[in-house]
């Protein structure tokens, strides 16, 4: 196949046409943590404009850094982290987009799951000036293959990206093309069939569980009535981290305890772990969530209470999973 129908064929779905292309807050992100040595070693920093993509393998490094073989290994958390993530969507084959003084090249990977891991090297894409999140994210096509991202997508969903507020964002099937392996644009499990105007249209939602999770809220939806419900696919991950979408930014909860997802005792009282990607956010915010104290009270609808004082988004996030939990900031002020 030709380089131009290649770059063609990836701009259709990624923006729906051939016209666009990344800006320069997209071009400057790529994968780097931050100081070694700091109480926020895990945590990457969060650069440019595909903060939603960094943010997923931000939440496979906290995975790897703390139920992985290599525990407390940066650089070989990022690299499965990557890896892990190009093997899931092209269901254990995976295509690594490199840019050579020419051209781009996707030499073809096909190997067994352990010695994959190995063959990323993650240098690529977590060095200044190495376009590493849009690499990672042709890998992310070439590997699922255009053909599959096809199938994944339905009527009201056709590309990955789209346009807001002068910067690109991504659609949620991109988000779940990451947390799932498919591109599935919609948030409950299953499919759904829906008839609009007369058409028959089959809805495509999440179809398996991740190895991370995802939260969604927004106040604004929930306020018009609007807030779509996160299926238990995604709720319920195979560990227990989180990504969250609060408000249109991104962040990550996770815990400490795997048990959390297996053992229902463990959800009486239990402690979250918080973390945001911002430069203000120093230290990880810890959380306690009690399930059985019984006197949360829901938003009224006094138009004169001040809610965002009152549940703060992170608090509210949190119940969409663990319905009436109380929330403990442990001494933070709470934010959101």
């Amino acid at each position: 196949v030709g380089t131009k129908k290649i770059t063609n064929n990836l701009r259709r779905i990624l923006f729906g046409g051939t016209f666009h292309v990344f800006n320069y807050e997209w071009r400057k992100s790529y994968f780097q943590f931050r100081e070694a040595n700091s109480e926020l070693s895990y945590a990457c920093v969060f650069q440019g404009g595909a903060q939603a993509i960094q943010m997923v393998i931000q939440a496979r490094v906290i995975r790897e850094l703390l139920f992985g073989p290599r525990q407390g290994d940066q650089e070989k958390a990022l690299a499965v982290a990557l890896s892990d993530s190009l093997w899931l969507v092209g269901e254990e084959k995976a295509t690594v987009t490199l840019v050579t003084e020419d051209y781009c090249i996707t030499p073809h990977l096909d190997y067994k799951l352990d010695n994959f891991t190995e063959k990323v090297e993650s240098s690529a894409f977590k060095e200044e000036g190495s376009h590493g999140v849009i690499l990672f994210l042709y890998s992310l096509i070439c590997s699922r293959t255009l053909d599959r991202l096809r199938d994944d997508l339905d009527s009201n969903t056709s590309h990955l990206l789209h346009l807001s507020l002068g910067n690109f964002v991504c659609h949620q099937a991109l988000l779940s093309l990451l947390l799932t392996g498919r591109a599935s644009p919609q948030l409950f499990n299953g499919t759904l069939d829906s008839s609009e105007d007369g058409l028959e249209r089959r809805l495509q939602g999440i179809l398996a569980r991740g190895d991370v999770g995802y939260l969604y809220w927004s106040r604004e939806q929930m306020d018009r009535g609007l807030l779509p419900q996160v299926g238990s696919m995604l709720k319920t991950p195979r560990f227990p981290v989180w990504v969250c979408c609060i408000n249109g930014t991104y962040s990550v909860l996770f815990s400490l305890n795997r048990s959390l997802l297996s053992d229902w005792r463990m959800e009486h009282q239990f402690q979250l772990f918080y973390y945001n990607g911002q430069n203000s956010h120093k230290t990880t915010t810890r959380l306690t969530v009690d399930t059985h104290s019984h006197h949360w009270e829901a938003p009224s609808s006094d138009p004169g209470g001040d809610l965002e004082k009152r549940f703060p988004s992170l608090e509210m996030i949190i119940r969409t999973k663990w319905a009436g939990a109380v929330i403990n900031w442990n001494g933070t002020d709470p934010f959101y």
